[in-house]
């Protein structure tokens, strides 16, 4: 089998998203507060999420999960943030498939008062 029939086809990957990265910004004054940075844009296909209800600290609180399919890369990692629009994910856990054609992000998503 040749190397093309590994490569992931571009079709499903229909959803144009910024890959983000949390660091310490200079805040312009000589400090440093912890933000956002956008690390590149990717293609990606975001499957329909799925959503819960759980109990944290005593309170009902709302759990939607997602998965997001994108090119494989090695600095994609746990704790980093995929954005669409409105709509941040933050990567729960990266999991590359067997051919390494494909890397599977299993994401939570973040209400923007957390983001």
């Amino acid at each position: 089998m040749d190397k093309e029939a590994f490569l992931m086809r571009a079709g499903p990957l229909r959803h144009r998203c910024s890959v983000q990265s949390q660091q310490s910004v200079s805040d312009g004054y000589g400090g440093y507060s912890d933000g956002w940075t956008e690390l590149r844009k990717v293609w990606a296909e975001i499957t329909m999420p799925t959503g819960r209800t759980a109990v944290v600290a005593q309170q009902i609180t709302r759990v939607v999960t997602a998965e997001i399919r994108v090119r494989p890369t090695a600095d994609l990692v746990v704790g980093m943030r995929i954005v669409r629009g409105a709509d941040r994910y933050l990567v729960e856990a990266a999991l590359p498939d067997n051919e390494n054609s494909m890397l599977r992000l299993l994401c939570s998503l973040v209400d923007a008062q957390e983001a």
